[in-house]
């Protein structure tokens, strides 16, 4: 494929990797039907995983070789795969597919907090706190700490806070990955399908023995794992590497926008999910913060 050719298929690819992601709140809100969390994560792993592996054989990328490249990615996978993707998997149990993907949308402000704690040589300038701290009043108002007192929603609230939880390890999993996987000037395509196969591995190995939920497989659930491994873990990753190859990161990270409106409006029509005025508001603050952040 030509330059020109590829290049008039980005905003194609920037469309598809926003449907990926904001649709996979409602895959996982869909396969709880038939599997539990760590099950809904292991199918999305081994299924991303072999889709990466297939796109690298065709494409002939060729795998890191030294274990401490393996090493560090693998710590990697546990940060920015394994655990905060239980984390949501485990609170689609109690709130909404749209609310996780409004949380989600917080990726880039943990990424600068975690950033600014480990990172001595990056402190941020005025308009990144700026935008940090008008991120966070958007997260306060889509938590809603007032409701709190007329219907106590333990449940919902532990739900919030997991989301929360796996934003900061993408954050923490960002900063290690710049730190110590960046310098090894690995293909992207190849650090992201050791990342998935690693943690595919790791949870095929451990999950039947944590987890001994019984198993349903109905088409809808099975369908919804293809589409979460295949197409919002797999294919989403080259879709991104080709983004910000194509565009650059800034421009690519533009897809961070999008989720959110995508998960919140596929949760109001397929699920039938109610959003309350807060969720809106405080997302639009979320992503406002984000835009002021990186100016």
């Amino acid at each position: 494929m030509s330059e020109t050719a590829g290049s008039r298929l980005l905003p194609l690819q920037f469309a598809a990797l926003s449907l990926a992601w904001g649709s996979s709140f409602l895959f996982m809100k869909v396969g709880l039907d038939g599997l539990s969390p760590l099950q809904i994560v292991t199918a999305r792993m081994v299924l991303g995983a072999f889709t990466l592996v297939t796109i690298t054989a065709v494409l002939r990328v060729s795998l890191p070789r030294s274990a401490r490249a393996w090493g560090h990615i693998g710590v990697v996978s546990l940060l920015l795969c394994v655990l905060p993707f239980s984390l949501f998997a485990w609170a689609g149990q109690h709130i909404s597919s749209g609310l996780s993907s409004i949380y989600n949308a917080t990726t880039p402000l943990m990424t600068l907090l975690v950033t600014a704690a480990a990172l001595r040589t990056e402190r941020p300038h005025r308009g990144q706190l700026a935008g940090l701290a008008l991120g966070l009043l958007g997260v306060l108002i889509v938590l809603a700490p007032w409701q709190l007192t007329e219907k106590p929603t333990v449940g919902s609230v532990a739900g919030q806070l997991a989301c929360l939880a796996a934003t900061a390890s993408y954050g923490a999993a960002f900063v290690y990955l710049r730190r110590h996987v960046s310098p090894l000037g690995l293909p992207a395509a190849a650090v992201a399908t050791v990342q998935v196969g690693l943690g595919a591995a790791a949870l095929l190995v451990t999950v039947p023995f944590l987890d001994a939920q019984p198993v349903s497989l109905t088409p809808t659930v099975i369908a919804s794992m293809v589409g979460l491994g295949a197409f919002g873990t797999g294919a989403a990753y080259i879709w991104n590497t080709n983004l910000v190859a194509g565009w650059g990161a800034t421009a690519a990270s533009g897809v961070t926008y999008l989720t959110p409106v995508v998960g919140v409006a596929l949760g109001a029509v397929v699920l039938g999910e109610i959003v309350t005025w807060n969720q809106p508001v405080g997302a639009a603050l979320v992503i406002a913060g984000i835009v002021l952040s990186r100016r």
